[in-house]
């Protein structure tokens, strides 16, 4: 067979690390696949700078769109990021010629995911994304190919190891969100502006990519209901551990009677679980299916393990491999029908900065009982430094509820007057 010439749009650390490993794997690709596997044509901003790489032998677009639709390429790796131009333009030429696509980008198949898949099937190319959710977790294939004979129930996940990374700093020394924040900024972990990571959009992008392979839906990033960490407080985490559980930032999508639930918000899970367990910028996957259950842990990020997931794809290109973006042919994805966030059940953590004054306690049970939420533990914490006179937090644990009487419930509580600030709401799976 021809040599598999690869065109590799983008060689930031990602980019550089798929380079490497494709010329450090280059003797088993060929072995594997009976082709031989080679970068032959780059595009990216800066052609004087050094990345340590040997480039002397590939041809160079500035412009990644020229390379998609001029360069003498097998396949186009896109490692730009984005989701608007030139990323999408490139993406979809290289499409549109009949070249495959292998792409780290979930933003882009968040946004344009349904439009793409439809330009591969229009010309026969591949889209491959195993990277573009949880790095090195094989979950895309896992979903689309590993699990055909299980209806799925239920994909769940830490999906952003930038967050996951500050709730353990937080948890295991005892930090403020905002101290574990600028560490992450100082290690890499996270942005300059972190908005994407830490307000659960990174996370929403990439579960609505596994709601489609798990559910066979359209990817509709703006059916998600999304909350992010930034308003988690130390309190708020040392409480979880002294009720049983772990703070985590979950995505999941769980197949109901009324559509497909697909949430993104901070959880609390009992310790026990496998999830409860996954650490610092480690990403973590389950899987509920109707005949396995499973959970793939693994790194989320980085240049190797993103570049792991990405030469996988090369490899399924050079051995020919074919099949749906998404798992089905595009006219057969469903429209994601949304469910209701506030149809959705389950036990609650809730913590009140009430005023320290007579009544207090019975006002709030009087509003939980209104709207029929009974209570598993009301406990009263005195907050360090303040008075017994000032303010306390009252935590309530509830058994199973609706999201809509727990919100009825708190603008009650609110509307007697006996808050002192805004209340904080966490949702706990259990068992």
């Amino acid at each position: 067979m021809s040599e598999l010439k690869v065109g590799l749009a983008g060689l930031g650390t990602v980019g550089a690390a798929v380079f490497r490993m494709l010329e450090r794997r280059a003797g088993e690709l060929e072995a594997r696949t009976g082709r031989a596997v080679k970068v032959t044509a780059v595009a990216a901003r800066d052609r004087s700078r050094d990345r340590g790489l040997d480039l002397s032998s590939v041809t160079w677009f500035e412009d990644p769109v020229a390379l998609a639709r001029e360069g003498d390429i097998d396949v186009l790796v896109e490692l730009m990021g984005g989701d608007g131009d030139p990323t999408k333009a490139a993406v979809a030429a290289a499409l549109d010629r009949g070249i495959p696509v292998v792409t780290a980008n979930k933003a882009l198949l968040a946004k344009c995911g349904v439009d793409l898949a439809r330009r591969a099937e229009a010309s026969g190319a591949g889209l491959h994304f195993e990277a573009a959710v949880a790095g090195g977790i094989p979950i895309v294939k896992t979903l689309r190919e590993a699990l055909a004979g299980n209806a799925i129930e239920r994909v769940s996940g830490i999906l952003n190891g930038t967050c996951n990374y500050i709730l353990t700093r937080m948890a295991d020394e005892k930090l403020s969100f905002h101290v574990c924040l600028t560490e992450a900024q100082r290690l890499g972990y996270a942005e300059a502006d972190p908005t994407f990571d830490i307000d659960g959009f990174d996370t929403a992008h990439k579960l609505a990519i596994l709601t489609s392979l798990a559910f066979g839906t359209q990817v509709d990033a703006e059916a998600i209901y999304v909350e992010g960490i930034r308003q988690l407080t130390l309190a708020d985490l040392e409480a979880a551990d002294d009720l049983g559980y772990r703070v985590k930032l979950l995505g999941v999508a769980v197949k109901t009677d009324t559509g497909i639930e697909q949430r993104v918000h901070p959880t609390m899970v009992p310790k026990h679980w496998p999830i409860a367990q996954v650490s610092g910028v480690t990403n973590a996957v389950a899987v509920d299916g109707d005949a396995v259950t499973l959970t793939l842990v693994g790194p989320g990020a980085g240049g190797d393990a993103t570049a792991s997931a990405v030469v996988g794809d090369i490899f399924d290109v050079a051995r020919g491999a074919k099949g749906y973006a998404f798992g089905l042919p595009v006219e057969r994805l469903a429209k994601a029908e949304r469910a209701a966030m506030q149809r959705h059940e389950g036990g609650y953590y809730i913590r009140l900065a009430v005023t320290n004054k007579p009544g207090t306690a019975a006002t709030i049970t009087r509003r939980m009982a209104d709207e029929q939420i009974s209570l598993e533990s009301i406990v009263q914490r005195q907050p360090g430094g303040a008075a017994p006179s000032e303010t306390a937090h009252v935590i309530l644990i509830t058994y199973a509820t609706t999201e809509a009487a727990v919100r009825r419930a708190i603008a009650a509580i609110e509307a007697d007057g006996v808050v002192a600030s805004l209340p904080q709401v966490i949702r706990i799976e259990k068992d």
